[in-house]
């Protein structure tokens, strides 16, 4: 998964002043004349009045209006983004600014110009959304949830309530495709898939961007070494991109805060895995040695010490005709224009930072991102008359050394908790192990809520036994157990139990790793394991196999891949144990060759261990031989977009819970006790 990076966006004024000639004024719209705009279509209704509308309907009942509303929310969004960025286009046709001329008051023209332009924006937009701007203005709360496409997740469930799968299993697949660690999704996809009988490459994502469908269509011609479709498509995917990259940009002008178009941290990346890893050795295999060469004298642009791609230029200079001098061979123009701009905005940042008085430190934009492992490099040294070549350098990106800093030794915040082993007595690195974070009398409660609220599967895409033949996997999530609590199946007070226990666990992490931010839930799950019998003879298989939370954990090159499908944003996990009354199952760390084992751990009741997520804490579960292990796992994130969205629901349960007890007391006052 790509790192999310936030930085300001460049200061429009002094970006104009400095960005080259061909860049001023912005393009018309397409298929329309200069400065026209497509017809009026009514006052748009502000989307987060519709989406409160659709949420309250889909919690009375009312599918049917629930589903009106969250779609026409999702419009109103869309369509309000459409008329912000056509706006904004419209204007700087119909008002060019020119560069500021020589003598007293040159600027003058320059600087009327783009007052005209900003009067056309406001007006455009009053016009376009029937009614002041002011309307369509709404909380981080919002934002957030729309920009993690919560109103799908909505949708999916009142699409089914309806009996409309197909639609059903849109929503959730669009989703899903912004909150892969959502368990729950994976498990109702996986259901409406099986129900409807269709393949996953089937499912749509209404939220797609063309630029990364052209994109992977590219990567799956260029997988299938079919190269000149895939050159089609991958120079598609860049007259695709620059498109979104304007959109991006014109949405981040002006006074107001577009923070979830992410346009610094997004522009990197993709353009770079498009235009120069894979597009070098493509045109390389169809014989095209220039735009080979092109492309890998672009991606020079972002890594000019690359030694791999130094190599990969040296031998497709070496495979030009002798009447073409290599020297006259520049990088793509598109590549050398993205990182000009990129340059200039970067100077205009620092030199606002450092005028207003505040420190700037530009994060590192030109991140590598992973292909398949080294088997596209052009060898070196090789005989250039008739080697067989096998590609470009697409090295794997391992799992990072951890930047912040290590720290433990907090304080365990509750009484009675009991410090058992640290890091270094546990022969690792971040490692705690502690006691009595729960007592006999709640591991005996919550023991009891388990057997009421666990479903075979859940968690695990609805698969019995995910990780062995050999025991049964049950599992339930907070969400699920307030929901039971609520409906009266279990008691509420254990189901508010297990969402008690598992904040216990988040304060402690958080302070005992003495971590200087807020860490959040990313998933929590309770799970029980069950021997199955008549299958434990001789077994030497794990209950759960060597892994690593954060990476994809590769034992024979000693490394940890930290790209998905890993849940790479995770930083912190923690497992707190309900019982003992079962044989094996012990946990155990290793070392990152999977076998030799670092320490081991029997589970008891309230005993937890927790670790940071990464490949430095390597871990599995031995075979659980007899009876059922239970314990609640907890994964912890330090970035709040990963947020687990079932808590977060969770959390508003509590917060009804917590009202209408508190209203339940106001009301069991007697008026005598006033007088």
């Amino acid at each position: 998964m790509r790192e999310r990076i936030w930085a300001p966006p460049p200061p429009p004024l002094l970006l104009l002043l400095l960005l080259p000639l061909p860049l001023w004024g912005g393009p018309p719209d397409s298929g329309r004349g200069r400065g026209e705009l497509e017809p009026e279509r009514g006052p748009l209704q502000p989307f987060d009045l519709l989406y409160a509308s659709g949420v309250a309907a889909y919690y009375s009942g009312d599918y049917e209006q629930a589903v009106r509303d969250l779609e026409a929310a999702l419009s109103s969004h869309r369509r309000l983004r459409e008329i912000r960025t056509r706006c904004t286009r419209h204007c700087a046709a119909r008002r060019p600014l020119a560069p500021p001329g020589t003598g007293p008051g040159a600027e003058l023209p320059f600087f009327r110009a783009l007052l005209e332009r900003a009067r056309c924006y406001r007006s455009c937009e009053t016009q376009r959304l029937g009614g002041p701007a002011s309307r369509h203005r709404v909380s981080e709360d919002v934002r957030s949830d729309f920009q993690r496409r919560v109103p799908y997740n909505y949708l999916q469930r009142a699409y089914i309530k309806l009996n409309q799968l197909d639609k059903a299993m849109e929503a959730a697949h669009t989703f899903f495709m912004a909150n892969p660690e959502h368990m729950e999704m994976q498990q109702n996809i996986e259901n409406y898939r099986m129900m409807a009988g269709v393949e996953a490459f089937q499912m749509t994502d209404r939220e797609a961007k063309a630029h990364l469908e052209s994109y992977s269509a590219a990567v799956k011609h260029y997988e299938a070494d079919d190269f000149e479709v895939a050159i089609k498509y991958f120079e598609q995917a860049l007259r695709e991109y620059f498109n979104e990259d304007a959109e991006c940009r014109t949405l981040c002008e002006g006074p107001q805060r577009f923070e979830e178009y992410e346009y610094l941290g997004y522009k990197a990346g993709l353009y770079e895995a498009i235009a120069d890893h894979y597009m070098q050795f493509a045109y390389y295999r169809v014989g095209e040695y220039v735009k080979a060469l092109e492309c890998a004298k672009a991606y020079l642009l972002f890594h000019p010490d690359d030694e791999d791609v130094l190599d990969n230029v040296d031998y497709y200079e070496s495979l030009l005709d002798d009447d073409l001098d290599p020297e006259s061979i520049e990088a793509r123009e598109d590549s050398a224009m993205f990182v000009k701009r990129h340059k200039l905005e970067s100077e205009l940042i620092k030199s606002a930072a450092e005028g207003l008085g505040f420190s700037y430190t530009e994060p590192n934009y030109w991140i590598r991102y992973g292909g398949r492992q080294d088997e596209n490099r052009v060898p070196s040294g090789v005989n250039v008359e008739g080697a067989e070549v096998h590609g470009l350098s697409m090295g794997k990106k391992s799992s990072p050394k951890i930047e912040r800093d290590l720290r433990e030794g907090g304080p365990l915040l509750y009484e009675n908790i009991t410090f058992v082993y640290n890091s270094e007595q546990l022969n690792g690195t971040q490692r705690v192990l502690l006691d009595n974070v729960l007592s006999e009398e709640q591991c005996r409660e919550l023991h009891s809520v388990a057997s009421g609220i666990m479903l075979v599967g859940d968690g695990y895409r609805g698969k019995t036994s995910p990780h062995t033949p050999n025991e049964k996997f049950e599992g339930a999530t907070v969400l699920k157990a307030l929901k039971f609590g609520y409906e009266g199946r279990v008691p509420l007070k254990s189901a508010r139990l297990f969402y008690d226990i598992s904040e216990k666990a988040r304060k402690i992490v958080e302070s005992y790793f003495m971590l200087n931010s807020t860490l959040y839930f990313s998933y929590t799950h309770m799970v029980c394991r069950t021997a199955l019998s008549g299958q434990q003879d001789r077994r030497n298989d794990l209950s759960h196999p060597i892994h690593a939370d954060n990476c994809l954990l590769d034992p024979e090159a000693n490394e940890c891949w930290k790209e998905p499908p890993a849940y790479t944003f995770r930083d912190y996990s923690a497992l707190l144990y309900m019982n003992d009354d079962f044989e094996g199952g012990e946990f155990i760390f290793t070392e990152m060759d999977a076998k030799t084992v670092t320490a081991s751990i029997k589970p008891k009741c309230g005993r937890m261990i927790s670790f940071s997520s990464g490949g430095e804490n390597p871990h599995g579960v031995k075979a659980v031989t007899r009876g059922q292990r239970c314990a609640v796992a907890l994964w912890f994130t330090l970035d709040p977009l990963y947020r687990e969205l079932e808590r977060i629901q969770a959390d508003e349960v509590i917060a009804i819970l917590d009202q209408e007890q508190q209203g339940n007391h106001e009301l069991n006052i007697n008026p005598k006790d006033e007088l």
